[in-house]
């Protein structure tokens, strides 16, 4: 035997969509303190900083106002990467699926609050996108039961425009670039209402669909339920025919009789068998239990 200690090969390479593990870890549930919660919590611990960095002095600093935009910055950059590192490497816990979403909403709503109470940005926009990302959130929560709504190219782009034009009104722009931000906001706004929209139709699709689909047998038990009882009913005429066979060959039962109290197929084969059991040979009983005495 080789004292060489063999080399363990890789694993084989994941089904697209599923979770990825870093190779020798542990199969069991990640720990609460991994990297990707981390960066959630650092997204958390920084919406109090920027709210102070944004709001100092008057508000309208230059200088503040950049490290109030630096604040913001690292805290989508966090974003981008918390989920996909969870899902890569399976760190997926409990608490980041309830402190992700809630750390998204913190930054963005407090910057958009803020700006609103500085004077640099209409309030109806602040509540049209506040209502719909809490509205959005907890719709989610609504049909989590019965399904999962994915993020679709229009929430994406509508979350990147959403970021791009609160940064740049954090920033204390003039001239073109302030007619800039204007446009990219505008066009948050139409898709954040859009892609809202869009939501509350899948989950209505989704709510209305699934109890169907979880049906006792669904559309297969509807089709095979008919077949059932057809089988019931007709076993029930075979029983019945069988003993009507024994009772016309037996003179115990009419034709007459038999037709009004036997269902068609039951009686048809009654009297087949009753014909057959009237030409059986004469000494066919006898015959029968000689052989029984002979013990054949």
């Amino acid at each position: 035997m080789s004292g060489a200690t063999e080399a363990t090969p890789p694993p084989p390479p994941p089904a697209p969509g599923a979770d990825v593990r870093p190779y020798g870890a542990e199969g069991g549930p990640a720990g609460l303190l991994n990297v990707a919660n981390l960066l959630t919590m650092i997204r958390l611990a920084l919406v109090p900083g920027f709210v102070l960095l944004l709001v100092h002095g008057d508000g309208h600093d230059p200088a503040w106002r950049s490290f109030a935009w630096a604040a913001f910055g690292v805290a989508m950059i966090t974003d981008l990467f918390d989920g996909e590192l969870a899902r890569r490497y399976g760190l997926v816990t409990d608490f980041g699926k309830i402190a992700d979403p809630i750390a998204d909403k913190a930054i963005m709503g407090a910057a958009l609050v803020g700006l609103s109470a500085l004077g640099d940005l209409p309030w109806w926009i602040t509540i049209v996108i506040l209502v719909r990302e809490l509205g959005i959130t907890l719709m989610r929560f609504w049909v989590i039961r019965i399904g999962v709504i994915p993020a679709s190219r229009g929430g994406k782009l509508k979350t990147l425009t959403q970021g791009v034009a609160v940064g740049m009104y954090i920033l204390i722009l003039t001239g073109p670039l302030a007619s800039i931000r204007a446009w990219i906001m505008a066009v948050a706004v139409v898709l954040t209402v859009v892609t809202g929209f869009d939501y509350v139709r899948q989950a209505a699709v989704l709510r209305r669909d699934r109890p169907a689909a979880q049906a006792p047998g669904g559309a297969e038990g509807a089709v095979t339920a008919p077949a059932g009882e057809a089988g019931v009913a007709a076993s029930g005429a075979h029983r019945a025919g069988v003993l009507a066979e024994q009772a016309l060959a037996d003179g115990a039962l009419t034709d007459g009789a038999l037709a009004d109290g036997v269902p068609a197929e039951g009686a048809s084969g009654a009297r087949a068998g009753a014909a057959e059991r009237a030409a059986e040979p004469a000494g066919g009983a006898e015959r029968a239990q000689h052989e029984r005495r002979q013990g054949v």
